[in-house]
């Protein structure tokens, strides 16, 4: 993108001037309009500002009740969101995100939080990288930019059995989107345990000209030894049984390699760089922490898969058999899939049932 749109900027464009207006949607400022921010009467900070008064952190988050659905932004124009940050209480599986563009009614965007961000088994671990960051204590940041022609609406429900409060900041530039610039999609997917010699999906349906920049995995073993000798697969443009690309194991893709092991330690081994890394592991405790489960994300910003026509993503669950033979898993696998399209995108799947969401 060209920084003369006032879209995407870098160290080497950081200099140049552009007529792109920046604003900020957060609960001191809902509309995001211009002069309007810190302007509440109402709010979670009410108490805490007594004597102080009108714009001294008033509202600096809302309440989220069981089942309630929460705009959190509604913006009218053309333009791009460029970050995004939050931080939400209670399951993170519980509160879903949903984003719209251009006046479509079906979401274009629609994740568990938790896992949007890169954090699908509900507990800190902290993740530095480009295009997601998760800094103590349970900040949420997201950089991927989302340009739209028309309209971004941002909504947020609760599913859960309990009100839910929620800080964010969506900051976003209004101006004129360049025609070749495609639009920001996000799925998430479930599947527990993965049936045996099934392959997982990662993304399947998808029409239209775009590219896929990124994977992320919640991943929990249910077998004892090493579970990822599985090859991620992408199928493309009226691709049949054979794939254009595919891989050489799990931890390849992720950009690690034998076992993610620290031959020093005999350990898994975190780690986590602007585009790949394994940032959480969930040992076992010896008691009812029996499984062990990982997070892994992949960022394909450098190297994005282009398509044409459709596209389909698949990755193997495989371990091993004593005898050295391939052994098929039967795994709790989730993952969220990133990718740019044309509009209109295909409807999603449907999202699972609170209960087949939970984390356990």
């Amino acid at each position: 993108m060209q920084s003369f749109n006032g879209l995407g900027m870098n160290l080497g464009n950081l200099a140049r001037l552009s007529n792109a207006q920046s604003r900020s949607i957060s609960p001191e400022n809902f509309t995001g309009d211009k002069g309007c921010g810190g302007m509440a009467t109402e709010g979670t900070g009410l108490r805490h500002a007594e004597g102080l008064g009108r714009g001294w952190k008033i509202s600096p988050s809302i309440p989220i009740e069981p089942g309630e659905t929460f705009e959190l932004a509604n913006i009218e124009g053309s333009g791009a969101i460029q970050q995004i940050w939050m931080t939400a209480t209670g399951p993170w599986r519980f509160s879903i995100m949903r984003i719209y563009w251009d006046d479509q009614e079906e979401p274009s965007v629609e994740c568990p939080v938790g896992d949007f961000f890169c954090s699908g088994w509900g507990g800190f671990a902290q993740l530095s990288s480009l295009a997601v960051c998760v800094n103590p204590g349970s900040a949420f940041n997201c950089y991927w930019e989302m340009p739209f022609r028309k309209r971004c609406r941002v909504t947020f429900t609760n599913i859960g059995d309990e009100s839910m409060r929620l800080y964010y900041q969506i900051n976003y530039t209004l101006t004129d989107v360049p025609a070749d610039c495609a639009y920001f999609h996000a799925q998430f997917r479930r599947t527990n345990p993965l049936p045996y010699q099934d392959v997982y999906t990662i993304l399947d349906g998808v029409t239209g000209q775009g590219h896929y920049v990124g994977t992320y995995m919640a991943w929990g073993v249910n077998n004892s030894g090493w579970w990822g000798e599985g090859e991620i697969k992408f199928f493309m443009d009226g691709d049949g049984e054979f794939p254009t690309i595919c891989g050489t194991g799990t931890e390849d893709y992720f950009c690690g390699s034998y076992n993610f092991e620290n031959k020093e330690t005999k350990q898994y081994q975190e780690f986590t760089t602007p585009y790949a890394g394994l940032h959480q592991v969930l040992r076992p405790d010896g008691v009812y922490r029996s499984q062990t489960r990982f997070g892994m994300y992949r960022w394909h910003i450098t190297d994005p898969i282009r398509f044409q026509q459709d596209l389909r993503v698949t990755i193997q669950a495989l371990g091993w058999r004593k005898d050295r033979r391939y052994l098929p898993l039967q795994d709790d696998i989730a993952s969220v899939a990133f990718w740019y399209q044309t509009l209109p995108a295909a409807p999603f799947p449907a999202l699972p049932h609170r209960d087949y969401l939970e984390v356990i």
